[in-house]
């Protein structure tokens, strides 16, 4: 008998092949009305990825079979879904947040429950209002145009498609990194601050570690920069945080 899954209902995977962490967070996210499916080994985690399509993933990274970051890689490649990867090695991050996998967020074991749920909340509404259309007024149509598209010197990010370019080429960033870009290149020159970014772009509060940031930030530039050693575009204010070079 098939489930009756209610499509208001998010659906979360979670991968970790020690059942007890799995039945923790199970009963916590179940109490906040999500519903759950869960993997213990990394193959099956891709194959219920695929077959089930999750609204999000919890990863752990050491898995047997297929470890997490390859879990991650394969299954970003078919699905857009936020994942974040559960770890017990902190200099994971790097990899974690790495160009070639795209992962969303990342926790430490041991880590709060209270948190992940947080996460795993803030990622949700993260998508949904980036897949939530804007709405303009009919009467004008011109001042649509303006709002959808952002023009900061050699940088043009496309808010519909949710395309960037730079000196006309078009740069593949990950749903995260354009976030990221889009947030400081609404206020050209005005150096925003790690905590802002984590608060405005992931959605919560980060106390203490704010490597996050600027493991993105470094991502980002590796993609539309000529030189990443001196950056014209995406500007480090020392002990501040970023900003976007004003064209002017």
């Amino acid at each position: 008998m098939e489930e009756n899954i209610d499509k208001d209902v998010k659906t979360i995977l979670i991968v970790d092949d020690e059942q007890p962490i799995i039945d923790v967070l199970m009963y916590n996210l179940k109490k906040e009305g999500y519903r759950i499916i869960e993997a213990n080994d990394g193959i099956t985690a891709v194959n219920k990825a695929l077959d089930e399509k999750p609204d999000l993933m919890l990863l752990d990274i050491m898995l047997p079979k297929l470890d997490g970051l390859s879990v991650c890689k394969r299954v970003k490649n078919s699905l857009n879904i936020p994942i974040i990867m559960l770890t017990a090695k902190d200099g994971e991050i790097d990899k974690i947040l790495g160009l070639e996998l795209g992962a969303d967020d990342y926790i430490t074991k041991p880590f709060s429950v209270r948190e992940l749920v947080a996460r795993v909340k803030a990622n949700l509404r993260k998508v949904e209002a980036v897949s939530s259309p804007v709405q303009y007024r009919n009467d004008e149509p011109s001042q649509s145009k303006k709002e959808n598209k952002i023009k900061v010197g050699d940088l043009e990010l496309d808010l519909d498609k949710f395309e960037v370019r730079v000196r006309n080429e078009i740069i593949d960033l990950t749903l995260r990194e354009f976030e990221v870009l889009k947030f400081l290149a609404m206020q050209p020159g005005q150096v925003v601050t790690r905590e802002v970014l984590l608060e405005k772009v992931w959605g919560y509060e980060y106390y203490g570690d704010i490597r996050t940031v600027d493991v993105t930030v470094r991502r980002i530039r590796e993609k539309i920069e000529k030189d990443t050693s001196t950056p014209k575009i995406l500007i480090t204010k020392r002990g501040v945080g970023y900003y976007v070079q004003d064209s002017k």
